[in-house]
């Protein structure tokens, strides 16, 4: 059987721990169910100057790929400039896919344009935390072909990139399927009542998004929540917090809604 070629985007900031966490996500890559259907290459993005000195790359068999500026959005578009494969999945090195992520993220995109995932959190203490609804970045999965219809991340955002460049697959009519826990409501008016950020990933997404099961009762994406994510900085610090305000008034004028 001829493998599909996907490229897996990493964005990855310099901090103490960027190998550790580099090291994790890309473990959780290779203990894919379905890796073997795949070509695989890992694109990481760094920003300008800050490729990881060493042999990390080779030995985790990455590219790192620096990016013209200091933001996840640079980052992000430098190794997006490089993914030339018929898929495309994105990946935050703080994050981990569940075994199964690729297995079901193919079996969705049978029935659209674009895939993502709830979240399990996890703090640096391995307690569990909850389920984040949202579509973060770290489940999303797309032929090549979206993420060209779409276009890149916009690098005026430094904390809602991912909202905005929702807000942009929305105004491309592209149909979205977000995956959710065997146990999870999939009928919009039950979500609203029990679990709100689920209705609101289809309320807000223009008319495109549906919410799809899969068979395991955990979500596919396990988060890290740790005082360096861009989370707890909003929540602690309050130059950012304003900062991430005025972005959101910024989504309002531009889709008419936080897209989602």
């Amino acid at each position: 059987m001829t493998k599909r070629g996907l490229s897996i985007i990493l964005p990855s900031r310099t901090q103490p721990r960027q190998a550790v966490f580099l090291e994790r996500a890309v473990a959780s890559i290779n203990a894919q169910t379905a890796l073997a259907d795949f070509d695989v290459t890992v694109l990481v993005g760094v920003d300008a100057g800050q490729v990881p000195e060493g042999d990390i790359g080779r030995r985790l068999g990455v590219t790192f790929v620096e990016s013209h500026g200091r933001s996840q959005a640079a980052a992000l578009n430098a190794a997006i400039r490089l993914a030339d494969t018929e898929f495309v999945a994105f990946l935050e090195d703080d994050d981990q896919w569940h075994p199964q992520y690729l297995e079901n993220a193919i079996r969705a995109l049978s029935l659209g344009a674009f895939v993502s995932s709830t979240q399990v959190e996890f703090d640096e203490n391995n307690v569990l935390l909850r389920v984040n609804d949202f579509p973060t970045p770290s489940g999303w999965f797309m032929p090549l072909t979206t993420l060209r219809a779409v276009g890149e991340f916009n690098e005026e955002y430094g904390f809602h990139l991912d909202n905005e460049w929702l807000g942009k697959l929305g105004e491309a009519g592209l149909a979205r399927l977000h995956m959710v826990e065997s146990t999870a409501p999939v009928a919009v008016k039950f979500a609203a009542q029990v679990r709100p950020w689920l209705a609101s990933v289809v309320r807000m997404s223009g008319g495109f998004a549906r919410l799809w099961r899969h068979a395991s009762p955990y979500p596919l994406v396990r988060r890290l929540v740790h005082p360096q994510s861009g989370m707890a900085q909003r929540a602690t610090n309050p130059a950012v917090k304003e900062m991430a305000e005025r972005e959101y008034a910024r989504l309002v004028d531009r889709f008419g809604r936080i897209p989602w």
